[in-house]
């Protein structure tokens, strides 16, 4: 039997949407095919990462009207208090800004002997777990920084904010991400612990929320 999840709106009470949650199996075949595409991300130009981050940041920006009147039904904040998105566009936009210079290699010696340089490299898989409070600025704290770094992404959302990383996953693959190297995806705790513990993932990021 398919497992689903029922997100229930705090507005009235009435199951606002529901989403089958992966298989384990499922799962890590998510994790793989996110794999598989991270080793041609990575060695795509950074600008061009760059690029296509800022790019889905321009289509999530918009569609703020529609997200925000989602994101009431979803946790019951008032429409009008949707400023979240101003703060998504203000990180998206630093992080693009500095990545140049906090990806480019440390040159410890340059002489006619040597060349000794830190290299940055990327992580690989990063699972990012996302809370439901503020849902589009604290997932894109990781999703950002993570993509243009050469990673690939999967974004497990809370239960209660879902649609968020539908949402975020449709601006990045029309943007040009590949929909394997940004993958959002409804898993339960059990197959979550599963992914970590048996290290289908590299990096995971865990943002809690109160």
């Amino acid at each position: 039997m398919t497992k689903t999840i029922d997100l229930i709106s705090p507005i009235d009470g009435s199951v606002y949407l529901t989403r089958e949650v992966l298989s384990r199996d499922a799962a890590f075949e998510t994790a793989k095919r996110a794999r598989r595409a991270q080793e041609r991300w990575k060695n795509r130009p950074v600008k061009e990462r760059i690029d296509l981050v800022l790019k889905a940041n321009e289509i999530v920006g918009q569609s703020t009207d529609r997200m925000a009147t989602e994101l009431a039904h979803q946790m019951g904040r008032p429409v009008r208090y949707g400023g979240e998105f101003g703060g998504f566009d203000e990180r998206v936009r630093y992080m693009a800004d500095v990545a140049p210079d906090c990806l480019a290699p440390d040159v410890v010696e340059d002489s006619d002997a040597f060349l000794r340089q830190i290299k940055r490299i990327p992580w690989g898989v990063v699972l990012v777990v996302a809370p439901w409070n503020y849902p589009y600025m604290t997932a894109i704290n990781t999703v950002a920084p993570a993509l243009i770094a050469g990673n690939a992404v999967i974004l497990k959302h809370a239960s209660q904010t879902l649609q968020v990383g539908e949402r975020l996953a449709e601006a990045f693959h029309e943007a040009g991400v590949p929909q394997e190297v940004f993958q959002n995806v409804v898993i339960d705790h059990d197959t979550t612990n599963a992914l970590i513990s048996e290290r289908a993932v590299d990096f995971v990021n865990f943002t809690g929320s109160v």
